[in-house]
């Protein structure tokens, strides 16, 4: 079920959810930025025999993230992000069973995972982050499959933006904005 807050994202999902169904695209899936696991909630939900990997520090930001993000200008980093906890995370998932809590600093938490993906949301806010996840997650994604990141256009962390510009500029990859409430971008493969 879409969250009212925001629909359209929600939504992209669901309709990224059928494609993927209908054909018969591999993998698992995954969130790099889980917070409190409210869009790894609706990933687990619609993706519900398929692994989820939950990348989080459960902590909030890193502080070298953070600095890289105000050298730059791309953000000042003060959100707080440290009131959750995994407990609280998968007390709400409606599979805890294809969970796999991946807690500490990505990209080290990836460390040994060789999964291939179907679907991935990266909502990591910060430059760094993002562009190791797009680094990593995008040759392991299936072709028919989607990344999506979180905050492609949100002023308050234009890190996020550049990062994808980055990776999809040294890769050749094209992207699809969509105007959901912080400003999701859709790569597929």
């Amino acid at each position: 079920m879409p969250n009212r807050f925001d629909y359209v994202r929600y939504s992209a999902l669901s309709l990224c959810h059928e494609e993927i169904t209908a054909n018969n695209v591999s993998g698992s899936t995954a969130e790099l930025g889980v917070y409190k696991g409210d869009f790894s909630r609706q990933i687990n939900y619609l993706f519900s025999k398929r692994k989820i990997y939950l990348f989080d520090t459960f902590e909030g930001f890193d502080a070298k993230d953070i600095q890289l993000d105000q050298e730059n200008k791309f953000s000042i980093g003060s959100q707080d992000f440290s009131d959750t906890c995994v407990d609280f995370v998968m007390k709400n998932m409606p599979h805890p069973d294809n969970c796999i809590i991946k807690k500490g600093f990505f990209p080290e938490t990836a460390f040994g995972i060789s999964d291939s993906f179907c679907f991935v949301s990266i909502d990591a806010d910060l430059f760094a982050p993002i562009y190791e996840g797009l680094s990593f997650f995008y040759p392991l994604l299936e072709k028919g499959g989607y990344i999506f990141v979180h905050d492609f256009n949100n002023n308050d962390y234009k890190g996020a933006k550049q990062a994808v510009l980055k990776f999809c500029k040294e890769n050749n990859i094209t992207y699809v904005p969509i105007p959901d409430v912080a400003g999701t971008v859709i790569i597929p493969k």
